[in-house]
């Protein structure tokens, strides 16, 4: 008789492992695979004393525990929220918290809980993922950073915790292509630059607004010179006329003026 809890499996090679499942609150809940039965039953164990003991919190969490970090988040949810997501989420009257692991937890605007309660969030080569339809999109992204933006130059997180992504604690200093914000300078703070065979000036501008309509105008520029290179143009709210006006009037480097296709790319 199998020990309360644990259920005994067979992998394609013949291999045997156990699976542990608790029932809560009408809910069929698995709590994971393990090598043995006496594994598997701990984990169960550990499920019951989660979901039985309100004064066990997530950070009551240690090495120790048989069960996944992700499994005390998802129980401890249950438990307190009565509401049941296959994602480490825990939520709050306002907010929810995103737990990645211990010792990173993100936390996020509760009208993002539809999206992130079925999407699983995934860190690799410094950058945090979620798949999306068949596709890996990042976080920054949906919070409107740019894959090349710089933190605390392009973006900042008002009250300093880089996990924390409440859409009031998102400040989007920059976001424009090719533009950066050189506080070395008391006039003209807005520097503008085009990537050929290496970092191009374009000029310093007032704003970001024209620094943005400036490395646009260079685009133009080298297309024209004969570059075949694809950029991607800024986009900016306002109306064709005024576009247009500050587009004329913009003054840019020389550098790309006689920029040469033929003796760059």
């Amino acid at each position: 008789m199998s020990l309360p809890g644990s259920f005994k499996a067979k992998k394609k090679n013949g291999t045997i492992y156990y699976r542990s499942s608790i029932t809560y609150k009408n809910k069929h809940i698995s709590l994971g695979s393990f090598p043995t039965e006496i594994e598997a039953h701990l984990a169960y164990v550990e499920a019951s004393n989660l979901i039985s003991h309100e004064n066990i919190n997530i950070n009551d969490f240690s090495r120790k525990s048989v069960l996944a970090f992700e499994k005390w988040v998802i129980l401890l949810n249950y438990r307190d929220n009565k509401i049941y997501f296959n994602t480490p989420i825990y939520v709050r009257p306002k907010f929810f918290y995103y737990y990645l692991s211990p010792k990173i937890r993100f936390t996020f605007d509760i009208d993002d809980l539809f999206f992130y309660s079925s999407r699983k969030i995934s860190q690799r080569g410094g950058h945090l993922f979620v798949a999306d339809y068949g596709m890996q999109l990042t976080i920054n992204s949906r919070y409107g950073i740019k894959s090349y933006a710089v933190l605390d130059k392009d973006y900042r997180f008002v009250n300093g915790d880089i996990y924390d992504y409440r859409y009031e604690n998102i400040d989007i200093i920059n976001p424009y292509h090719g533009v950066s914000l050189n506080l070395k300078r008391k006039e003209k703070k807005y520097c503008a630059k085009l990537h050929l065979q290496g970092n191009y000036s374009i000029g310093y501008y007032e704003t970001a607004l024209e620094a943005a309509i400036a490395y646009n105008k260079a685009i133009d520029i080298v297309k024209r010179n004969g570059c075949t290179k694809n950029f991607i143009l800024n986009e900016m709210d306002i109306s064709p006329s005024v576009y247009a006006s500050i587009y004329s009037n913009l003054k840019i480097s020389s550098s790309i003026i006689n920029y040469n296709a033929k003796m760059g790319l």
